[in-house]
């Protein structure tokens, strides 16, 4: 993300009128959010939070959550 890549920053882009700028805006939001919850997901399995406990907080279904980072976890060598 650079500088002109903030929260906020893309936040304001958003709204800009011409399309190319909001959705590339829209798109490096997209990668932000992506990274936001691989960092606290990996931080609430390090603390023994249950499969169940980050689904609940993300408001999706255990299954989902598990599918998604699981197997990048086990290949980081962060899960059994």
């Amino acid at each position: 993300m650079g500088a002109e890549d903030t929260p906020a920053s893309l936040a304001g882009q958003v709204t800009d009128k011409d399309p190319a700028v909001g959705l590339q805006a829209v798109v490096a939001l997209r990668r932000l959010l992506e990274e936001l919850e691989r960092v606290h997901v990996d931080n609430a399995r390090d603390q023994d939070w249950s499969w169940q406990s980050i689904a609940t907080s993300l408001n999706v279904s255990r299954q989902s959550v598990h599918e998604k980072h699981a197997s990048r976890r086990k290949a980081e060598g962060k899960e059994k």
